[in-house]
């Protein structure tokens, strides 16, 4: 009776699935529970997705914000893909409902900052992927409700600090994925809440010392990647990591190894030591479990006075990878074929050993908050937010990292305006009516990263202003009065990564306006008024990987400006007037060119010639809501994981039929949809029959349908097997 009653209510709830509505532009299994709505030009949620949904794909659309609540009514949800959806925000309360989720991808959109109570109500989700953002902050508690959470993949982002406790509540996640941003400040206490950790990748970040404090409360991590940091030396015990047995520290500009580097951590067997600049090595005494050590690509130099290494090598059996540099007898011989006489030192004086860096002043005992404010001492922040305060306020705990200033009606910022707070890493100033930053405004803020100004009145700045602050490296001055880039600003600020001045007045871009930004990586000028960009612009920001220009009134591609631009990665020229598009526009950019933005510009005309360059390296291509009847060939951009073409008005005719072949072979969903002629009108490009009047139509056919039949044939027959198939268009977590 029991199994009756359970297949009954099996049966009710398939028929309800299949009963619901499935929305315009999406695909409904409902057998699979599956909703797919890909690549199309939805612009919110859909709320009428059937509620019984358990896996939902959105990649490809456009939703900017997902906001409070957006997926109440679809409860089910184990599955959830929002990548490549330009989402900027997620409000407070995003995800709540969502109780069964167990895994979400946000990667490739443009989140910047993490709230406390973003992803409230995901007590289920065990993967969560935030990889290709441009989150610069992560609030504390950001994750304090995700318990079940065991990968937390944070790669490619623009972090520069972690704060004290910033993963708290993460009791059960096992890796932590930190590689490709720009960290290079660690709080004491940053890992503090992770006691399942077993893996954490800091590979390709800005770290030039070893973060030995941060990494000590990591007792259960069994892998560490930290190679492609600029650190130079390894300290003596400076890693104390009682399960770590895998180390990474390749492509690093180590010189020295101290002897005792690793003797806190016993468990140690795999140590990677490729492409440094070590000349030799002691031996290391201390780490008593290594069982094989590499050292492709050191300039080894095989002397007398790295005979003491070779011979610990033998006496403790560790296996070493590499090869001499010289003397140039011994030149490319492996360590292993070695013999200690051949080890011979002929008037050689030993390099230098570099020091080891200066260890950090303890922090400075705290002050009394000032009145009116809120000080935390357990996470070194202050709050005096929305206080009215005509003054900025003084006597802070100098120990104070954070502080919070947002509006309140200061109107400048005078000089020294905050002294003593010689630690402070993240300053907030926006909505405080600001129109002059006075030079030495910020003086004493040696550690100082983060420095929010948006929603004031600045027009101007002095380089002056910033005087004391060299570690600045992301500077936000959106929706400010700039007409112009404040040129000369930047000479003061030599870590400046990031650079926001978007939805200003800024009307032209002219040669000499970021002198001295020869760092900087992110430029965000969306919203501004620009015309114009001088062809030696952006010259001085040869590390430039983002350059967003979006609602601009650019008439034309500024092909001349992209020169000298070689690491750019992701150009965004959407909602810009540009109507023709000639030859070779994107060749200055076409060896590192990944993420093209074109949408919602009035485009009427594509130069066959215009993605000249392009090619494989293209993995996004946004051309929705333009004007063209037709595009250039693309049948090379073999790496492509989003094309959108929705609301273009192709014109379906015989011209257009090498793009239908090519739209059939690709597994993308691209929207592109026939505008003409009159029987094609609204038909999908893929299913038009226009194109079988076309000459060569049947011999495409025959080509692909006789493949196609020879491709069956040569697989043997197999039973259709019953049981769950994998969900289709969802990522998995990339190793």
């Amino acid at each position: 009776m029991g199994l009756s009653w359970g297949l009954l209510l099996l049966a009710a709830a398939l028929g309800a699935m299949a009963a619901a509505r499935c929305p315009a532009p999406c695909v409904c299994d409902n057998l699979r529970a599956h909703v797919l709505c890909l690549n199309g030009s939805l612009t919110a949620i859909p709320d009428i997705i059937p509620e019984l949904t358990r896996k939902l794909d959105l990649r490809g659309n456009s939703f900017m914000v997902i906001t409070a609540g957006a997926f109440l009514a679809t409860p089910y949800l184990t599955h959830l893909d929002l990548q490549h959806c330009k989402v900027e925000r997620l409000e407070e309360g995003a995800f709540r409902g969502l109780g069964r989720l167990v895994y979400l991808n946000l990667a490739s959109n443009s989140i910047a900052l993490l709230y406390q109570e973003s992803l409230d109500g995901l007590f289920s989700l065990q993967q969560l992927i935030l990889e290709g953002n441009r989150i610069e902050e992560i609030q504390l508690g950001a994750f304090g409700h995700l318990g079940s959470l065991t990968v937390l993949d944070l790669r490619a982002n623009a972090l520069v600090y972690l704060p004290d406790m910033v993963f708290q509540g993460l009791q059960v996640l096992r890796w932590l994925r930190l590689s490709h941003n720009a960290l290079h400040v660690l709080g004491s206490e940053a890992f503090a809440a992770l006691p399942a950790l077993r893996r954490l990748s800091l590979d390709h970040n800005e770290l030039q010392a070893l973060p030995g404090e941060a990494l000590a409360r990591l007792d259960g991590a069994t892998r560490l990647d930290l190679g492609h940091n600029p650190i130079t030396y390894v300290a003596e015990e400076a890693l104390a990591m009682a399960s770590l047995r895998h180390l990474f520290l390749d492509h690093a500009s180590l010189q020295d190894v101290a002897p005792d580097a690793f003797a806190r951590s016993p468990q140690l067997r795999i140590l990677d030591l490729r492409e440094n600049q070590l000349q030799r090595l002691p031996p290391l005494a201390g780490a008593g479990g290594l069982v094989r050590v590499s050292l492709d690509g050191n300039p080894l130099l095989c002397s007398c006075l790295l005979r003491p290494f070779h011979k610990w090598l033998a006496r403790a059996r560790v296996h070493a990878e590499g090869a001499c540099a010289a003397p140039p007898a011994l030149r490319g011989r492996s360590l292993n074929s070695l013999k200690s006489l051949e080890m011979r030192c002929s008037r050689l004086r030993p390099p230098p050993s570099p020091t080891a860096p200066p260890e950090q002043p303890s922090s400075a005992s705290s002050r009394q908050c000032p009145r009116g404010c809120v000080c935390s001492p357990d996470f070194h922040h202050g709050s005096c937010e929305n206080r009215d305060l005509r003054e900025i306020p003084r006597d802070f705990p100098e120990d104070t990292r954070l502080l919070d200033l947002r509006r309140n009606p200061f109107r400048t910022v005078p000089p020294d305006a905050f002294p003593g707070l010689k630690e402070l890493v993240s300053l907030h100033l926006q909505r405080c009516s600001i129109r002059v930053l006075h030079p030495g405004a910020l003086r004493g803020l040696e550690s100082l990263v983060y420095l929010y100004l948006t929603n004031n009145h600045l027009s101007t700045l002095v380089a002056a202003a910033f005087e004391g602050a060299p570690q600045l490296a992301y500077l936000d001055l959106d929706h400010n009065a700039f007409t112009h880039v404040p040129a000369g600003t930047f000479w003061l600020l030599p870590n400046l990564i990031s650079l926001h001045l978007q939805h200003n007045a800024i009307g032209e871009l002219v040669e000499g306006d970021l002198a001295g930004a020869r760092g900087l990586r992110w430029l965000y000028l969306a919203g501004n008024a620009i015309r114009h960009i001088a062809p030696a612009a952006l010259a001085p920001t040869k590390m430039l990987e983002k350059l967003q220009l979006e609602g601009n009134h650019l008439s034309e591609v500024p092909t001349a400006a992209l020169r000298g631009l070689p690491t750019l990665s992701e150009l965004k020229l959407s909602r810009n007037p540009i109507k023709h598009m000639g030859d070779s526009v994107f060749l200055p950019v076409a060896s590192s060119l990944q993420h093209l933005y074109l949408d919602n510009m009035g485009l009427e005309w594509i130069s066959p010639h215009a993605f000249t360059g392009l090619g494989p390296k293209i993995r996004s291509l946004y051309l929705e809501s333009n004007k063209m009847s037709n595009i250039p060939d693309m049948s090379n951009f073999t790496g492509l994981e989003i094309l959108n073409l929705h609301d273009v008005p192709f014109h379906c005719d015989c011209q257009l039929l090498p793009l239908h072949r090519w739209i059939n072979k690709l597994n993308l969903c691209t929207g592109a949809t026939c505008g003409s002629p009159a029987e094609a009108q609204g038909l999908k490009v893929k299913l038009s029959t226009t194109f079988q009047t076309c000459p060569g139509w049947g011999q495409g056919k025959t080509g692909e349908t006789n493949a196609n039949k020879t491709k069956a044939a040569s697989k043997p027959s197999k039973k259709k097997r019953s049981g769950k198939s994998p969900a289709r268009g969802f990522s998995k977590s990339r190793a």
